[in-house]
């Protein structure tokens, strides 16, 4: 018989993910582009992120498959924003949480999880956060929730997800449907979970994913092989340096490799239009200027669709600092001015045109 504690803890895991629901945000383009672009702020999740949804989603199998019982303890390996999700419903239930981390994390992240009462275990560059998860996780009573092997497959895709309720905004704002919805992998969940409820419910969305540089999914959606391996991400939150198991390729219609630089640039000129945001948000925006540079649909105006992942404060020590940007070996010139510029209305930097950002075919 199902105990009283985990009936309890459903609710508690259910009343958590039911908040109101998070808004639409316009971004302004200039009008000569054809385009209007609306992302879903995930930032105003009670964690702070879109990470609430899959740590709900992960938490929650958990529970109804019997591995979570009172006293145990969870643990994931992360670079940040899922383990902060992760440790806020841990807290709910009165669960202890340990997040293996990249040491190379934001500080602001850090203090984030402790203050959750989350226990970190930072992992130096070189060694793999998620042998060191499955290591810790050998612990009698300790579980892990896996989000780079079960994204995909823990999030329920046909309703009660990211897809459906983006959806559901755009339909009662009279928002035409999207021709096209960006968003970053950092696990593949969100892409699959968008892309598969679109098939579902047979809506004509094509999915983008951008990726950073160096990042082994994008080399898999080239090549085909889920063998790739690419380098470690700079962008925190997305990208990864092997082929995560949640990332499902044969979903996704485009992807687009964004430099380093201009992630950072996106994140920075979309302060200055009152989102604040982190660097996975400002790659998604430099993905979705370049698909509207591919020209409008005859006729019409192009919409795209995507997200705000998290909150800007998160970087304030990391990519709002220039020298830390310089440590890795990042360093603007122009590119947040000539951003601004050109969502004001001014010329397309070249940037967006050369030959350092592959334009999708």
């Amino acid at each position: 018989m199902r105990s009283d504690w985990v009936s309890r803890a459903v609710e508690v895991v259910r009343s958590c993910a039911l908040e109101e629901e998070t808004p639409l945000v316009e971004v302004p383009l200039p009008d000569r582009l054809g385009a209007r672009l609306v992302m879903k702020d995930e930032s105003q999740h009670p964690s702070g992120s879109l990470k609430h949804r899959l740590a709900a989603s992960l938490i929650m199998f958990g529970l109804c498959n019997g591995d979570i019982r009172p006293g145990g303890t969870l643990l994931d390996a992360s670079s940040g924003s899922t383990a902060i999700s992760e440790a806020y419903f841990a807290r709910e239930l009165g669960l202890d949480f340990v997040a293996v981390i990249p040491a190379a994390t934001s500080p602001e992240k850090i203090r984030l999880l402790e203050g959750l009462g989350a226990r970190c275990e930072l992992v130096e560059g070189g060694v793999s956060v998620t042998a060191v998860a499955e290591e810790l996780a050998a612990q009698p009573g300790w579980v892990y929730l896996d989000q780079f092997a079960n994204a995909s497959t823990r999030t329920n895709w046909r309703e009660g997800n990211v897809a459906s309720a983006l959806f559901a905004q755009l339909d009662a704002q009279q928002i035409r449907c999207p021709d096209w919805i960006v968003v970053g992998a950092g696990t593949g969940g969100t892409s699959a979970t968008i892309a598969r409820f679109a098939r579902y419910r047979a809506r004509r969305s094509s999915v983008a994913v951008v990726d950073p540089e160096g990042s082994a999914f994008y080399k898999a959606w080239r090549s085909g092989s889920r063998d790739e391996v690419g380098s470690t991400s700079r962008i925190e939150g997305i990208g990864r340096s092997v082929v995560e198991a949640s990332f499902m390729p044969q979903l996704i219609d485009e992807m687009i490799q964004v430099p380093d630089v201009l992630s950072v640039a996106g994140m920075r000129a979309l302060k200055e239009f009152g989102i604040d945001a982190g660097p996975s948000t400002g790659t998604n925006l430099i993905g979705s200027l370049l698909l509207a540079l591919r020209g409008r649909p005859e006729g019409r105006t192009m919409t795209l669709a995507s997200l705000i992942c998290d909150r800007g404060e998160r970087y304030a020590d990391t990519y709002g600092d220039d020298a830390w940007l310089a440590r890795q070996g990042i360093v603007l010139g122009d590119e947040v001015q000539s951003l601004v510029d050109f969502l004001h209305g001014g010329d397309v930097p070249s940037f967006l045109t050369d030959a350092r950002v592959p334009v999708p075919m």
